[in-house]
């Protein structure tokens, strides 16, 4: 992170003892970059332990930060439609974000979702990579542009490789695909499910090799 300043990080979060139920605790108190000031809660992943399969998206939206759980908004609705239409159960995959808490500008009354800066991304990673070594997920799966980057370099364009193997050394198999978030920002209905479809063939792909 360098430049001269002292940088803080996640990584003096984390707990001596890295299994999920001490991460998620750990995490809470976080404090590795000024995020959780304005968030309610720090929004750590779920799932099965051990889950063939961890899906990694940005950040926790609105109803994410109160719920306390990722995925459970209308992006997350999105993503449980589109596994099942791609035959992946959701109930055995790890879900987090590359970020563990809610980045937020004001618009009136609402709460409109800012992305996150890379000294962000890299502050919040400690945690990232403590639940992919916990989980060990065969199959990784980057939802959208921001976790993809994050994980699998700058250079990496989800438009030009999304729905295709990536080599890496983070699973046995990675890949990337749009986060559900886009689908609900197409402006008509046709828009809507011609993307769907698309999502829905990307996740086909991992649905293959579980």
């Amino acid at each position: 992170m360098g430049n001269g300043t002292t940088e803080v990080s996640a990584a003096e979060f984390l707990p001596d003892e890295l299994d999920l139920a001490a991460l998620r605790e750990a995490a809470a108190g976080c404090r590795g970059c000024h995020l959780w000031e304005n968030a309610t809660q720090t929004v750590f992943g779920e799932g099965r332990l051990e889950a063939e399969v961890m899906l990694v998206g940005e950040q926790p939206g609105d109803q994410e930060d109160k719920a306390g759980e990722p995925f459970v908004g209308p992006a997350g609705r999105m993503l449980d439609r589109a596994l099942e239409e791609a035959g992946i159960d959701r109930s055995l995959t790890y879900i987090t974000n590359a970020v563990k808490h809610f980045k937020w500008v004001p618009r009136g009354k609402r709460r409109i979702h800012a992305k996150p800066t890379w000294s962000e991304l890299a502050a919040c990673r400690p945690w990232l990579e403590a639940e992919l070594a916990v989980v060990a997920p065969r199959v990784l799966v980057c939802l959208g542009a921001t976790a993809a980057q994050g994980l699998l370099g700058k250079e990496f364009r989800v438009t030009k490789s999304r729905g295709q193997w990536v080599e890496s050394d983070l699973a046995e198999h990675v890949t990337a695909t749009i986060h559900p978030s886009a689908i609900l920002r197409q402006r008509d209905d046709d828009a809507r499910e011609a993307e769907v479809a698309n999502f829905v063939d990307d996740l086909k792909l991992v649905a293959k090799v579980l």
